[in-house]
């Protein structure tokens, strides 16, 4: 449940912190091709170092609350709603200026690795629908 994130925390492996409301799934999920988490940030904080990726891009999905954003030299607003894409090379930090929980999700994926964008790589398949029965 996205309302229960807090309860939730997250061990960073590099620098040895426990991170409070985040939560990897993509492993959880048996994700072949994408890791996703999710993130709740309290008011006022911020993510405590800027950071890149050496071959993932990000997606970030701002599910509710507002903060900014910074990706190298130009830092922007977000809210509910918000989504924006990130290169590994990008570097990024992110913080929450306001007075309400700023939750959102973040899918990281092989840089370049899609071959086939929206419904290309769909096809109709042969079998039952059980709940018209």
């Amino acid at each position: 449940q996205i309302d229960q994130l807090m309860d939730y925390s997250y061990m960073h492996p590099k620098r040895h912190q426990e991170v409070k409301g985040k939560v990897f799934v993509g492993e959880i999920l048996k994700s072949t091709s994408a890791e996703i988490s999710f993130t709740v940030i309290p008011p006022r904080t911020e993510m405590p170092f800027m950071h890149q990726h050496k071959n993932h891009e990000e997606i970030y999905v701002f599910l509710k609350g507002s903060g900014q954003f910074q990706v190298d030299d130009s830092i922007f607003e977000v809210s509910e709603g918000s989504i924006i894409r990130i290169s590994p090379n990008g570097k990024r930090i992110y913080r929450n200026n306001s007075d309400n929980p700023l939750t959102f999700l973040c899918i990281q994926n092989q840089a370049g690795s899609l071959d086939n964008f929206n419904v290309e790589d769909g096809f109709l398949a042969e079998g039952e629908i059980l709940w018209k029965k």
